[in-house]
């Protein structure tokens, strides 16, 4: 083979996708077996614990639910970060939660409060909103998310 028709075979192959431990393609071509699986959809768990976070970081979750309408999302709070998922909850305008959580809960956004929290201020689960479920612990809950789930975390 000439240097120059050398030259051009291995670039081609070099174009070529490699699967490494599948078996090869029977019957298809190499642009159909060249075809990958969709990408899973992503999972985030974004954390509050500033009572002050809340507005931002849900219009964070709804903005990033726009970009990526698939994805999975928890937010999981703890501390004074519960306030917004609590039952008659209100923005610094005096807009209930309530909506926003609904909204955001019917595109799949799971609200969770940890339950160290609720105990520490002498409550229970009554006092959470219907949108949110009650975790034994936030902290413990963002890392069973990331280390068993997959879940990216954020932080604002």
């Amino acid at each position: 083979m000439k240097t120059s028709n050398l030259l051009l075979f291995l670039l081609a192959a070099a174009a070529l996708p490699v699967t490494v431990g599948a078996a090869p393609a029977t019957g298809a071509t190499a642009a159909s077996a060249a075809i990958a699986a969709p990408a899973p959809a992503p999972k985030v768990v974004f954390q509050i614990n500033v009572a002050e976070d809340a507005p931002t970081i849900l219009r964070f979750v709804t903005n990033y639910l726009i970009a990526e309408p698939t994805a999975r999302v928890a937010v999981v709070s703890y501390g004074p970060g519960i306030d917004f998922m609590l039952k008659d909850a209100k923005d610094p305008k005096g807009v209930p939660y309530e909506p926003q959580l609904a909204m955001l809960k019917a595109k799949g956004v799971d609200f969770k409060v940890c339950d160290n929290t609720l105990k520490a201020r002498n409550a229970t689960a009554e006092i959470v909103s219907k949108e949110a479920t009650v975790v034994p612990g936030a902290v413990n809950e963002i890392l069973r998310l990331q280390t068993r789930e997959g879940y990216a975390y954020f932080q604002h």
